[in-house]
C-alpha cells in the first residue's frame, strides 16, 4: 500500500497532520489516503469529498459537512464527530 499523502495543497489548503482547516471548503476534494491526524476540520465542508483510507485519528470534525463523502477505510479512531452533518458511524 502507498504511504499517506501529506504536505500537499488541495483547494488552496495544506493537507498535513495537525492542520487548521476550520471552515475549509473542501467540497469534492480528493483526500484519498490523506494524513490528517489531529487536524481541526471544525465546520469544514467536505461534501462529496473522497476520504477513502484517510487517517483522521484524533481529528476534530465538529459540525463538519460530510454529505456524500466517501469514508471507506478511513481511520476515525479518537475523532471528534459531534454535530457532524451527513455521516452516521
Amino acid at each position: 500500500m502507498w504511504g499517506y499523502r501529506q504536505g500537499v495543497e488541495v483547494n488552496g489548503y495544506k493537507i498535513e497532520p495537525g492542520a487548521n482547516l476550520t471552515g475549509a471548503n473542501l467540497t469534492g476534494a480528493n483526500l484519498r489516503i490523506a494524513y490528517l491526524r489531529g487536524a481541526n476540520l471544525t465546520g469544514a465542508n467536505l461534501t462529496g469529498a473522497a476520504l477513502t483510507d484517510a487517517d483522521l485519528t484524533d481529528a476534530k470534525l465538529w459540525g463538519a459537512y460530510l454529505v456524500g463523502a466517501n469514508l471507506s477505510g478511513a481511520n476515525l479512531r479518537g475523532a471528534q464527530l459531534e454535530g457532524v452533518i451527513g455521516y452516521k458511524p
